[in-house]
């Protein structure tokens, strides 16, 4: 398996570095020779969109994707309104800061069946297409791992992402694979390249999963802390045609404890050793 060499490529998410400001964020990981970013949205509350684009661009930075919209299930129809109000929104913020695609966490109600939220995703989301398609940002639909059919999600798996993104059909929706959320899968190959044949691979996000696992949500590992084949993921997402970054999306208490610049550094080796 062949490994990465540099890092033009490289992305990390503003969660990744929990602990510091949008500005931190950019002027860190700038001066880590880091390019790519994405941008988790709770950052972005109170500033001034025009003046974090401005610092985008004198430290060359690429945004790579808004996190994050979705959440649109309810039993509730105001809330389901509400919903496609907080995405259009998220996708404006996207097209005032450059960001060429919104993550969608699609949401589940415990409420109703996990089959009316999938119905009431798909509904959302062709809803939101034209709104997309006016600001030229796609959505990225992000299947997550099944412990978090709740709530979070009621699209838990590759397979299907892909029957949705299929039954949507736009080139303005597409598919973020996450390892962390799929790694498991027995398909997983089988479904990266179905994702791959129909171009609707928009997204790859990095990190590991680590053994024993103390938190499901905030005990992620870097690459090569955990059991999650990343370097032979990366390699069929790539032979499936993705030529995108690797965005490096790790919650870990742990590792915010940490001094975050050297967990930069940490980071770009994991990076090449490991992805």
């Amino acid at each position: 398996m062949a490994a990465l060499t540099d890092f033009s490529k490289l992305c990390v998410h503003t969660q990744t570095t929990k602990p510091w400001s949008i500005e931190e964020c950019i002027t860190h990981f700038h001066a880590a020779g880091i390019k790519g970013i994405s941008i988790w949205r709770h950052l972005l509350e109170g500033k001034d969109l025009n003046a974090v684009k401005a610092l985008l661009e004198v430290h060359q930075m690429d945004v790579v994707s808004l996190v994050r919209g979705g959440f649109f299930p309810s039993v509730d129809k105001k809330q389901r309104e509400l919903s496609l109000e907080d995405n259009r929104l998220a996708i404006d913020q996207a097209n005032a800061l450059g960001a060429p695609l919104v993550v969608l966490v699609c949401g589940a109600d415990p409420k109703q069946p996990l089959e009316v939220s999938r119905q009431q995703i798909q509904e959302s989301i062709m809803a939101l297409i034209p709104y997309a398609k006016n600001a030229g940002v796609r959505l990225a639909i992000e299947p997550l791992h099944p412990m978090y059919a709740g709530d979070k999600s009621a699209i838990v798996s590759l397979g299907q992402a892909n029957d949705l993104c299929e039954a949507i059909d736009s080139p303005w929706v597409g598919i973020a694979i996450d390892v962390y959320h799929l790694w498991w899968e027995d398909e997983l190959k089988k479904e990266i390249f179905r994702c791959g044949k129909n171009n609707n691979i928009v997204a790859f996000h990095v990190c590991d999963w680590r053994v024993p696992t103390l938190d499901f949500l905030t005990d992620r590992g870097l690459m090569g802390e955990g059991c999650i084949p990343v370097r032979q993921i990366r390699e069929w997402v790539e032979e499936a045609g993705f030529e995108g970054p690797n965005e490096v999306e790790v919650f870990s208490e742990r590792l915010w404890a940490q001094d975050q610049k050297q967990y930069l550094e940490d980071i770009k080796k994991s990076y090449l050793n490991y992805t």
